[in-house]
């Protein structure tokens, strides 16, 4: 189930429409997510996704999303624990720590870059560094080796040469991300950014199609690693065709396997 904790931003990303769309940050009481999760695992529930336009900056009166993953976590019944969408700039030491100690917060760590230039990311008013980004990885896969990343790029903002789409490639590379959404840039009526001279779109579509193929690439290859392996799998449904169930492992890897319908809702 997703449960809604933040809404808003506070980033005026320059291609981004949440901040004109819906509003400044705002922090549901903590109170009430406490009692809607509880209300959530009571009917079923053993997974539970944090939402928000920018989750990890929740803030209701000093308690932060560290404390709200701790919190649930203690409630009989959850299994799993996920947020989404963070901001680097929001990925705190204390949001860090938590996965020293959590053992239901899942071990992969959406967490977009949009760019792996740090020209462009000041052209987009990111507000992160592609070190400070990298600090956060470093620091998360100290505490488990096993943490995987997610991101989303923005590809041929305008400004982008050749020397940042190679910094791109070569952040990809580095981290190794294991499933991520990536478009060509696209301008947002209201935004800073559409009023800005776009890239070719030749240059744009080829661009897109390597970020693609080594994003894939790297998806490919984290499946791969996981036969033979048994890996513990939250059973959702059967799929369509109602002859296999389908579930999802740690990672969001989808998982079809035979089995009884008595295995829905189950890990196993």
């Amino acid at each position: 189930s997703f449960l809604t904790i933040q809404e808003g931003c506070d980033k005026f990303c320059h291609f981004c429409v949440v901040p004109y769309t819906r509003g400044p940050e705002y922090s549901r009481s903590f109170d009430q997510i406490m009692e809607e999760a509880k209300q959530l695992i009571d009917n079923g529930t053993k997974e539970i996704i944090l939402l928000g336009q920018n989750v990890n900056a929740y803030n209701f009166e000093g308690l932060h999303l560290s404390k709200l993953i701790l919190e649930i976590e203690k409630l009989p019944g959850v299994e799993r624990i996920r947020y989404t969408t963070s901001h680097p700039k929001d990925m705190t030491d204390d949001l860090i720590d938590v996965y020293k100690s959590s053992k239901k917060l899942m071990p992969l760590v959406h967490l977009p870059v949009q760019s792996g230039s740090n020209k462009v990311l000041d052209l987009m008013n990111r507000k992160h560094t592609i070190k400070t980004y990298l600090e956060i990885f470093n620091k998360l896969k100290k505490i488990n080796p096993n943490i995987k990343f997610s991101s989303d790029f923005i590809i041929a903002y305008p400004g982008e040469d050749e020397n940042d789409f190679e910094d791109t490639i070569k952040l990809i590379d580095e981290i190794k991300f294991i499933n991520s959404f990536s478009f060509i840039f696209s301008p947002r009526p209201g935004t800073v950014a559409s009023d800005l001279h776009e890239i070719d779109k030749k240059i744009s579509r080829e661009r897109l199609e390597i970020v693609q193929q080594k994003l894939f690439n790297n998806q490919i290859k984290m499946n791969k690693s996981l036969e033979d392996k048994t890996i513990n799998v939250l059973v959702e449904n059967r799929t369509d065709d109602r002859s296999k169930l389908f579930g999802r492992s740690e990672y969001m890897t989808s998982v079809l396997f035979s089995g009884k319908d008595e295995l829905i809702g189950k890990i196993v």
